[in-house]
């Protein structure tokens, strides 16, 4: 999240003396030494790059911008070096590591992009430009992300077209926070006696998860839908078929949909343990679903 509004300052003309990112890490099967994706754009830009934030004390800087750093920022480096932080929520709404996840889950209509003061506390500085973003009920984390940051990067740049001294002046925090903690594995897994909608949102997520016969199955797309609403499948009765949903045990299979507390959730493409994506169609054929086989209740 942070390669694009980089190559934004750059492009904009701003003079970028180092780049601060996490030490490289070994990667796949081979354990190649892989640098993050922005030390790889800085180098490529002709920015030095540096794993310490201390360093940029030897720079001079007269500003430094925090995006998507996930570090804490020393106290006696914040007193030294003023620093501006692009953070993807509408602050005081989802202060900490995951707002666009939380924002998602919590089913908000909107989120957006705030350019803050960094101090201290977690999130807390006054705000000095924000950027609003309709949330759409069927909007997935990676769009989300991306529409996010190019939002974002054009924030930043447009806030420091005249320098660090012709920033606005920030302006407090106003509203209830709340807080967006970093999710854990756990926290994909889907609960089916909750409702076809809060389900849907952990989908939307990218790593959902549930467990079928003993195995984990991973949930990739799917649609949330009413009984009744008039959705089909090929493998069986959809969404909108399901008689008596209401009846069934939560996560009960039929066909490709699932029973939840309320509601059912359609499946569209699911990633069965050590296997490939497929069509939640071909995986419910292969399978075989006996009546009355659920997911999630081994």
């Amino acid at each position: 999240m942070a390669v694009r509004p980089l190559r934004a300052l750059a492009t904009a003309g701003h003079d970028i003396a180092l780049c601060v990112t996490r030490p490289d890490r070994r990667r796949g099967r081979g354990g190649a030494v892989t640098p993050s994706p922005v030390k790889a754009a800085a180098l490529e830009l002709g920015i030095a790059v540096s794993h310490s934030m201390n360093d940029v004390l030897e720079y001079g800087v007269e500003l430094a911008v925090v995006v998507a750093y996930g570090r804490i920022i020393p106290a006696a480096l914040l007193e030294r070096v003023p620093m501006v932080n692009l953070h993807f929520s509408l602050l005081p709404r989802w202060r900490g590591a995951a707002p666009v996840e939380w924002a998602i889950l919590a089913g908000d209509e909107e989120t957006g992009v705030c350019l803050m003061k960094v101090e201290e506390g977690l999130d807390t500085g006054p705000v000095y430009a924000r950027c609003v973003v309709p949330l759409s009920s069927d909007i997935d984390l990676a769009s989300l992300r991306d529409r996010l940051v190019r939002d974002g990067s054009a924030l930043l740049v447009e806030s420091l077209a005249g320098g660090v001294a012709g920033l606005p002046a920030p302006v407090p925090q106003e509203g209830v926070p709340t807080t967006a903690p970093k999710l854990t594995p756990q926290d994909f897994a889907l609960h089916w006696e909750q409702g076809a909608v809060e389900l849907h949102r952990v989908v939307r997520l990218g790593r959902a998860w549930t467990t079928f016969r003993g195995r984990r199955l991973g949930i990739l797309q799917a649609t949330p839908a009413e009984a009744g609403a008039g959705s089909g499948s090929g493998a069986g009765a959809g969404a909108g078929d399901v008689a008596g949903a209401a009846a069934l045990p939560p996560g009960m299979l039929v066909g490709t949909a699932v029973i939840t507390g309320h509601g059912v959730l359609e499946l569209e493409e699911v990633q069965p343990e050590s296997r490939a994506a497929m069509a939640a169609d071909d995986w419910a054929r292969g399978v075989r679903v006996s009546v009355g086989e659920r997911l999630g209740s081994d």
